[in-house]
């Protein structure tokens, strides 16, 4: 008998399944993955292998110790992504200029050595761009300024701001730009026309590649999850052209800092340090930067995974200048004030999954499940105390849910299992029916196979990588956001054997109609009524 298959026209049963693979992990010669060939076969490997969906970390233009969380701005684009070898195709960038590039390990970033070699190819595709754009490309460069200029001018001097000063934070730099009034902004952008120019061009290029790789994506059938972080960083545009947003003394300085509080895990919590948002003013002008930013998040992904969503129902403030999170407050978020403007703006269905781990209270669920918003759930954290765990697949109570085998913030599955005390493997495999040899599958197969509508395994697991693949390590620092994949790791064999599990379990269709066979003699088929059985009236 040939079950039903769901349609995404039935968007309450459709089931989803992708791959969390950042770009910077993707195939490439120069170091760190980019938006060339490797993101294209990636997609294709998406394709072949049934998948629906592909998630990244937030692609926003990076800081100190190259997090995706912590970046320069809330809307600009990541430039260590944009691609040389794309470069060259538009006529930006000449072979030539690549002759003395440096050799790199294929498996591993480095930063400290790919960031300068990445700038100066960036630097001379800026000076062709000056010399023979085609008033074609100049046109297109036009608008892209004049349509983004909302956040784009503020932070290409931003930018320049900070490379003048040495790459200084904008708290230490001289008074008049440090908290410049308009005038003074025009006379700093006089005075740094020519780098203002070129952080406009990278933002241009950078939005040119990414949008041709999203189309491509979804001409391909794939959905994009993207990423972004509830906060955003101190040394940023965003708080330096906006202090009116933010819990800011005023010499810049923030009155409170992000983090959490003391848990199991962290005697002393998390001291993030970002600066927190004043909900009072976002709500008199009606949440106008958040709307722009989700705005700007949707055109380029389908979906916003939104971290630390609880921070919407209360976030925790602590005082600046503090060396530990432990003597904070939590204080009321906009709650479901800011959702409902959301919903003014985009719509009543809104395409937002909601962080939802850690410690959460009722109102942080009611929150998230009052505007059906989807929640995580993390298989990693699903063998624990079996008696209070609504994480195992058998206590799953919704559809709408995302069943995650582990996150970037995780060890692989592989390495999680390895290090596991013997008796909490052996309640894994028994649990899932295995022998804990391709311990990576099997909680893949258990992802595919939960109720959730959504299901993503990051591509460490699905590749069987161990801990030393992990993307990051929370609270160390140095060596995370570094793992990369090569070419030959995604082979057809892969994306076939990816896919029967992925139509087995109703999550795409099959690419061949499922023959209905005949059943033993004196079986049912299907329409018949059993022996002795009259149909209702």
């Amino acid at each position: 008998m040939r079950l039903k298959m769901t349609t995404a026209e039935d968007p309450v049963n459709y089931r989803y399944s992708g791959v969390l693979a950042h770009p910077t992990s993707f195939p490439s010669p120069y170091g760190i993955g980019d938006f060339g060939k490797g993101a294209y076969d990636f997609i294709n490997f998406l394709t072949g292998a049934g998948q629906s969906l592909w998630q990244i970390l937030p692609l926003g233009h990076t800081g100190y110790g190259d997090s995706p969380y912590q970046a320069f701005s809330a809307f600009a684009g990541q430039p260590l992504l944009i691609s040389p070898d794309e470069l060259i195709k538009d006529g930006l960038l000449y072979g030539d200029d690549l002759r003395d590039y440096p050799h790199f390990n294929p498996d591993h970033i480095y930063y400290g050595d790919v960031i300068p070699a990445k700038l100066r190819i960036l630097h001379r595709s800026y000076e062709i761009f000056k010399e023979s754009a085609d008033l074609c490309m100049l046109k297109e460069f036009d608008v892209f300024c004049e349509h983004e200029k909302d956040w784009l001018d503020d932070y290409a001097l931003f930018m320049a701001g900070k490379d003048a000063h040495g790459g200084a934070c904008w708290l230490e730099w001289e008074d008049d730009l440090r908290d410049p009034d308009e005038e003074i902004k025009a006379a700093w952008r006089e005075r740094l026309a020519d780098s203002i120019e070129y952080y406009k061009y990278i933002q241009f290029i950078f939005f040119r590649q990414w949008n041709a790789i999203r189309d491509y994506a979804h001409v391909n059938g794939i959905k994009i999850v993207g990423d972004i972080p509830i906060f955003v960083a101190l040394d940023s545009a965003d708080v330096w052209a906006n202090r009116e947003l933010f819990q800011l003394e005023k010499d810049g300085y923030p009155t409170v800092v992000a983090g959490v509080p003391p848990d199991y895990f962290s005697a002393t919590g998390q001291l993030w340090g970002n600066p927190l948002y004043d909900w009072d003013y976002h709500k008199k002008t009606h949440y106008d930067w958040w709307m722009r930013r989700i705005k700007g998040q949707l055109n380029m992904v389908d979906y916003i995974r939104v971290d630390h969503f609880r921070g919407f129902e209360q976030y925790y403030a602590i005082p600046y200048g503090e060396e530990t999170a432990m003597h904070g407050k939590w204080k009321k978020g906009p709650n479901e004030d800011l959702f409902l403007r959301m919903q003014e703006v985009f719509g009543k269905d809104l395409p937002i999954w909601a962080e939802d781990l850690g410690i959460i209270t009722p109102r942080v669920e009611k929150l998230r499940d009052d505007f059906n918003l989807p929640g995580m759930k993390v298989l990693q954290f699903a063998f624990g105390d079996p008696k209070d765990n609504d994480i195992l697949q058998h206590r799953f109570t919704t559809e709408n849910c995302i069943c995650y085998t582990g996150t970037h913030d995780n060890d692989t599955t592989m390495g999680w299992y390895q290090t596991l005390k013997p008796a909490l493997q052996d309640r894994v495999r028994r649990y899932l029916n295995t022998d804990g040899n391709i311990i990576h599958y099997d909680m893949i197969r258990a992802a595919m196979g939960s109720i959730a509508r959504y299901a993503i395994y990051p591509v460490q697991d699905l590749l069987g990588f161990g801990s030393d693949c992990r993307m990051n390590t929370p609270s160390v620092a140095g060596g995370n956001w570094a793992f990369r994949f090569r070419k030959d790791h995604l082979t057809p064999e892969l994306a076939a054997n990816l896919r029967k599990m992925t139509e087995l379990f109703g999550r795409c269709e099959p690419l061949e109609p499922i023959e209905e066979e005949e059943g033993p003699e004196g079986s049912i088929k299907p329409g018949e009524t059993a022996p002795g059985l009259a149909p209702e009236e």
